[in-house]
C-alpha cells in the first residue's frame, strides 16, 4: 500500500514525461479494436464487482433488498463474464505485442512483468471463481476475504480471516498485492490519468480571413498567381 501510494506520488513528480500508456495504435489497429474494448470493459466490470463485494458490507445490501441468493447469481454470473471477457481481451493484447514487430520492439521490461502479474492475477480469480464459485459449492469470501480487506484499509488487520480461505484465493490476493506494488512502475498508471483540464480550458477562438468577417482588416500580402491580364500587358 505504500509503494503503490508514494510510487505514484515520485512517479508523477519525475517521470510525467514517461506518465502514458505508450500507445502503439500507430502500429497496428486490427488486433487493437478488438483486444482494447474486451479488456477495458470487461476489467471495469471487474472492478465494480470487487467494489462491490469487497469493500460494501452484505448488511448494507441487505438494507436495501439485495439478498445473499440475489448477490451470488449477480456476482458468479457477471463476474464470470466480466473475467472471460477480460482475459479474452487481454489474450489478443499480448499475441499482438508478441507477433507484430514494432509493437514487439516497443514493449520493455517492465511491460512484460506487468503483463505476467496482470495475467497471473486474473488468472488465479477466474480459476477461483469457476472452481469455488461456479462448479463448487460456493465460499463465503465476504466473511473472511471482505472483512480482511477492510481491516488493511483501517491499519488494523486481522491476519486470522486468511488463514482458512482456499489456496486459488490466497494466490489472487499474493499476485494482485504484488500487481499493486509495480503498479506506479509501469504503464497502469494511465488508469489515474482523465482529460479534467479539457472542461477548465479557455475557448479557442476563430477568426475569418475574409474582408467582411473578422476583427480586423487582413494585412496585404502577396497576391495570388494567375494567367496575365491581357488590358493591363496593353497598357504596359
Amino acid at each position: 500500500m505504500a509503494v503503490f501510494v508514494v510510487g505514484h506520488l515520485w512517479r508523477y513528480r519525475y517521470d510525467k514525461f514517461g506518465w502514458t500508456t505508450r500507445s502503439s495504435q500507430t502500429y497496428e489497429n486490427r488486433l487493437l479494436r478488438w483486444g482494447s474494448p474486451m479488456f477495458h470493459i470487461g476489467i471495469l466490470m471487474v472492478i465494480a464487482g470487487h467494489v462491490v463485494g469487497l469493500f460494501i458490507p452484505r448488511e448494507w445490501l441487505y438494507a436495501i433488498g439485495i439478498s445473499e441468493e440475489i448477490y451470488h447469481l449477480g456476482a458468479t454470473g457477471m463476474g464470470s463474464f466480466a473475467a472471460v471477457l477480460t482475459l479474452a481481451g487481454l489474450g489478443i493484447l499480448i499475441y499482438r505485442r508478441r507477433t507484430v514487430g514494432p509493437v514487439f520492439l516497443a514493449t520493455t521490461v517492465m511491460d512484460k512483468v506487468m503483463y505476467v502479474f496482470l495475467g497471473a492475477t486474473l488468472g488465479f480469480g477466474t480459476l477461483a471463481t469457476f472452481v469455488y464459485q461456479v462448479f463448487g459449492s460456493g465460499f463465503h469470501y465476504r466473511e473472511t476475504i471482505s472483512p480482511w480487506i477492510r481491516s488493511l484499509f483501517l491499519f488494523q488487520p486481522r491476519v486470522e480471516l486468511m488463514a482458512e480461505v482456499p489456496l486459488l484465493f490466497q494466490l489472487h490476493v499474493l499476485t494482485a498485492c504484488a500487481l499493486f506494488a509495480l503498479w506506479p512502475f509501469t504503464r497502469l498508471v494511465h488508469v489515474f490519468s482523465a482529460p479534467v483540464g479539457y472542461l477548465f480550458r479557455p475557448y479557442v477562438v476563430y477568426r475569418s480571413r475574409d474582408g467582411v468577417r473578422g476583427a480586423r482588416t487582413p494585412r496585404r500580402g502577396w497576391e495570388p498567381v494567375g494567367a496575365p491580364d491581357p488590358e493591363r500587358l496593353r497598357r504596359l
